[in-house]
């Protein structure tokens, strides 16, 4: 058994539509076409990240960015998601921006449980998008909120250990390119 799924073992759990447990910003976006953006310090994200860095920002805080059109789901179906931890950012038409709703639910547990949420049902046209109305209707178990911090935590920490494991992997990796393409010379 998981160490997750021993949390969850006793736990009652709720399910609740996305739109009832996060505060969707969607209204507060605004796009800036590539020509008008003055260059700065502010990542300006797309659906698929940061698209470029701008010199004044509209959201501040920690956000959940979910892709809202074009790059929207991922090879395992679940959506596109930024984990964006209070910085100063510069959102367009292109991504959804949901952010705390009230202290019931940890904004972190959510964005954990909607990665592995197979959004392909709800993705539509061409090319694909995910609108307001199917996201908001996403279900999401929440337990309590003690849970949802301890489930939080132990992610943090596997996600920690998988990235500096990638790091040093990555760096392993350049050196043994350097040293194969001394030998080979």
């Amino acid at each position: 058994m998981s160490k997750i799924e021993e949390l969850l073992k006793n736990e009652k759990v709720e399910w609740k539509r996305l739109g009832e447990i996060c505060e969707i910003l969607d209204y507060k976006r605004k796009p800036i076409t590539k020509s008008k953006r003055i260059s700065g310090e502010y990542p300006y994200y797309g659906a698929n990240g940061i698209q470029d860095y701008v010199d004044s920002y509209i959201f501040e805080g920690t956000f959940i960015l979910m892709g809202e059109d074009g790059s929207v789901i991922n090879k395992d179906k679940s959506p596109i998601l930024h984990w964006i931890d209070n910085r100063k950012i510069w959102v367009n038409n292109h991504a959804h921006v949901l952010g705390k709703l009230n202290d019931k639910y940890n904004l972190k547990y959510i964005y954990y449980y909607l990665s592995i949420v197979d959004v392909s049902s709800i993705v539509k046209g061409t090319p694909p998008k995910i609108n307001q109305a199917n996201m908001k209707c996403i279900e999401i178990a929440i337990p309590s909120l003690e849970i949802q911090e301890k489930i939080v935590k132990t992610l943090d920490k596997f996600t920690k250990y998988v990235t500096e494991l990638q790091t040093e992997l990555q760096t392993e990796l350049q050196f043994r390119l350097k040293q194969y393409e001394y030998y080979r010379n």
